[in-house]
């Protein structure tokens, strides 16, 4: 479950291990919606609050146990500027931003958590192929991403908020952003 990279056999995508992980990703997400589909704007608001802190939290540990197993020069490994990660700005924005700030989150929790879960648990890239289907960081991303993807799908059948077509200036400012960061952060650290 802890082991480093090559001592197992990777798991490989649209294997038994992997379709083992999206049936227990997908049973999960419809427990948690059967939970709490029928909740209030301020019940939701409390859900994104606290799932935000805890995958701030689980990412933090993500990030010094990839670094014991890689090196800190392997920022791809670690550093969350993929476009999954914007799942914690997004929420930070969401949970603790106010004004166009806040809007930026809840726009980005509306349009982009559905697609990024959907794509990453049919297409796990960053973990199969590299650990194996039981190892902490393949579990980590199916948990990571399966919360994407329930909170996409919550605040979505909710209508958590009424989006506007100027909103897209919010997902885009989010996304350059963060683009334009990791751009920055693989020059410095190209080989």
């Amino acid at each position: 479950m802890f082991s480093n990279i090559g001592k197992y056999e990777p798991c490989g995508i649209f294997t038994k291990g992997h379709f083992i992980l999206i049936g227990i990703t997908i049973i999960s997400i419809a427990i948690s919606l059967k939970h709490s589909i029928k909740s209030s704007k301020e019940e939701i608001f409390k859900i994104i609050r606290k799932v935000t802190i805890i995958i701030c939290i689980l990412e933090t540990f993500k990030i010094i146990y990839s670094i014991s197993l890689n090196s800190l020069y392997e920022v791809n490994s670690y550093l969350p500027l993929y476009y999954c990660s914007m799942l914690m700005y997004a929420g930070l924005l969401s949970s603790f931003g106010k004004g166009k700030f806040q809007r930026v989150g809840d726009v980005f929790l509306m349009c982009g958590l559905s697609i990024g879960g959907i794509v990453f648990i049919l297409y796990p890239s960053t973990s199969l192929p590299t650990y194996p289907a039981f190892h902490i960081l393949s579990i980590y991303s199916f948990l990571y991403h399966g919360i994407m993807l329930y909170l996409g799908i919550l605040v979505n059948k909710v209508r958590y908020i009424e989006l506007e077509k100027q909103d897209i200036k919010y997902f885009a400012s989010l996304v350059g952003v963060l683009c334009v960061i990791a751009f920055i952060i693989n020059n410095i650290f190209r080989q």
